[in-house]
């Protein structure tokens, strides 16, 4: 069996396509799981983010979970 490598582009716009295309799968499984249980994951990534030091790095999460629930919305 082959191994696939993972090694992150350095290119700032493939970065960019790649979290775009990570946001869309996970909005995919969260569909597929059912309201109730996408509903505990996103409650509690909203928990962690809340609980984070980094004020900054807190705001880029919570942005980026509003996008996932918006998609999971669509």
């Amino acid at each position: 069996m082959n191994k696939i490598v993972l090694i992150p582009s350095s290119d700032t716009e493939t970065l960019a396509t790649e979290v775009t295309c990570l946001k869309v799968l996970l909005a995919s499984i969260l569909k597929t799981m059912g309201q109730a249980h996408a509903g505990k994951v996103v409650l509690n990534l909203e928990r962690v983010i809340a609980e984070m030091g980094d004020e900054k790095q807190a705001k880029i999460f919570e942005n980026t979970v509003q996008q996932i629930k918006a998609l999971y919305r669509q």
